[in-house]
């Protein structure tokens, strides 16, 4: 899979609010316990997962299925039975992840906007993407209050990783900047992460581990969500294309398992301390069943309490790390098909809505 890469590369209210509430309670209590994660480390844990999907997107599904099957991406994908943009896959994706009311929010922006509410909304944004330009490296970032509560802000740059990003801002008749090249920094990902106040231990802000955790399955939930639903649900019952384990070879969409999985190879060659993946007690793939007990107890868990994630804490070689399994469920009818049609699958009668398996998040604290 890594290969192939490589190719392409060189529900509700009430529910968001008792889920918010759930989460503020769990971040006093562990702020207690171990003085949770720096605000900078669980925003660059988060901006890593926005991006591995971000480029798997851009690379994997619009950038080789418009060179193999000439299936074309259009800002009016739905009028046309086509793909989303890139830039409009990130920002539905932030929209469903920010509807559940978690606290963390993030947007794609930009200086030179094609849709002008893509551009910067205060003083601190437009700093922010400017800096972006002079130093890549580094993400801007500030501390600041509203109405008595502390949040912390992160800019990271979003650079053009395909020909199809460059060639649509240069010839739409509303770009304001039309002479982008592959790998120009086009604009930004702008984290919003709400802080506790500090305590008479610990003055620095911090964030619980079980609230990072929250964020990043956030993420990859969405991500997961928008995909199967928006892109393979819609476009297979169009009969426009199909999904298929052997999506390289056929020429078609990964299914929305792959679509996480690739993700995950992607952030596992960045050098960060940080590790997803999708597990079930039911795999049609031996390697994607539990590995060890912690992730049968955690799998058993979820399946019974849907809503609650199963995680510990533990060390290895002097060094903390935090582990946590959040229930996968099958959103969509292409998910049930799949599994209860599958040749090799050991459950065979899955319904929309049952949780099929687990997503399984490891990551290094401080």
């Amino acid at each position: 899979m890594l290969r192939k890469l490589s190719v392409l590369a060189n529900t509700t209210f009430v529910f968001a609010f008792l889920l918010f509430s759930f989460i503020s309670i769990r971040q006093a209590q562990a702020d207690k316990i171990n003085g949770g994660i720096s605000p900078i480390l669980a925003a660059e844990y988060i901006h890593s997962v926005i991006e591995a999907n971000r480029t798997i997107y851009s690379e994997v599904i619009v950038e080789r299925l418009g060179a193999t099957i000439a299936l074309p991406s259009s800002e009016n994908w739905e009028q046309e039975n086509a793909l989303l943009l890139p830039a409009q896959f990130l920002a539905k994706t932030a929209q469903h992840s920010n509807k559940k009311g978690i606290g963390m929010r993030y947007r794609l922006m930009s200086l030179w906007p094609i849709n002008k509410k893509n551009g910067p909304q205060s003083p601190f944004e437009t700093k922010g993407l400017q800096e972006t330009l002079k130093n890549p490296g580094k993400p801007f970032t500030q501390l600041i209050s509203v109405n008595g509560k502390q949040f912390f802000q992160a800019i990271f740059p979003d650079k053009a990783v395909t020909k199809s990003c460059v060639e649509c801002h240069n010839k739409h008749p509303q770009s304001p900047k039309q002479n982008f090249k592959l790998g120009d920094i086009m604009g930004g990902i702008i984290i919003n992460l709400p802080l506790d106040k500090p305590t008479s231990t610990n003055k620095t802000p911090r964030i619980a581990s079980e609230v990072v955790a929250d964020y990043i399955h956030s993420i990859l939930d969405s991500n997961r969500a928008v995909y199967a639903e928006t892109i393979v649900d819609r476009l297979q019952k169009k009969k426009i294309v199909f999904a298929s384990e052997n999506w390289w070879e056929d020429n078609t969409l990964l299914l929305p398992a792959q679509f996480l999985l690739d993700s995950s190879d992607l952030i596992a060659h960045q050098n960060i301390a940080l590790d997803f993946k999708l597990i079930s007690l039911w795999p049609i793939n031996p390697q994607n069943g539990s590995a060890n007990e912690f992730e049968r107890n955690g799998l058993q868990y979820v399946a019974q309490h849907q809503m609650r994630p199963y995680f510990k804490k533990t060390t290895l070689s002097g060094k903390k790390f935090f582990e946590a399994i959040y229930p996968d469920f099958a959103v969509t009818s292409a998910c049930v098909e799949c599994h209860n049609q599958h040749p090799k699958s050991p459950k065979k009668d899955f319904k929309t809505g049952d949780v099929m398996g687990g997503i399984s998040l490891f990551f290094r604290v401080e």
